[in-house]
């Protein structure tokens, strides 16, 4: 069995869409980024990576190619699913926490588990999500951002 851990955070900005978990969210702004800046996504992405000892996300699709601008991180994670049973590993489970102090993710974590299991072939049942906040301290906190934090365990 192996271990990974992902963490991931994204700026909060005017004018860009707030895609967390493959999920649109109604907000006044969105997660500044490369690709679609989907922070839950992305920590998932390297924990995966992570625990195969393959990389990370900015390794295998960097910000300085114009193919990965604006992408969908549901297309990376499904292409991080396919790596991971290249490899010969199995995934396990998933837990996932994002750190938001807005908006409330609570009504959208369903879907949320639903797009991860779909994008790697696994049961939404071996997905965890989870929300929080900070209690209005630090950047999340204040506004500014939000984390995502993400293990996993997969096997051969």
């Amino acid at each position: 069995m192996r271990i990974g851990h992902g963490y991931d955070v994204h700026k909060l900005v005017n004018n860009r869409k707030l895609i967390i978990g493959g999920v649109e969210i109604p907000f006044e702004k969105g997660l500044l980024g490369h690709s679609d800046a989907d922070v839950l996504l992305h920590a998932i992405c390297d924990s995966l990576l992570g625990a195969a000892a393959i990389g990370n996300i900015g390794k295998l699709f960097p910000d300085t190619d114009e193919k990965y601008k604006d992408i969908d991180s549901l297309v990376l994670l499904t292409e991080v699913g396919g790596l991971i049973k290249k490899q010969g590993y199995k995934i396990q489970n998933i837990d996932a926490t994002v750190i938001a102090q807005n908006p409330k993710l609570s009504p959208y974590i369903n879907s949320m588990r639903e797009n991860v299991s779909s994008a790697l072939g696994i049961s939404a049942d071996d997905v965890s999500i989870k929300a929080t906040t900070e209690e209005g301290l630090g950047f999340s906190g204040r506004g500014e951002g939000i984390a995502a934090h993400a293990v996993c365990l997969i096997d051969r």
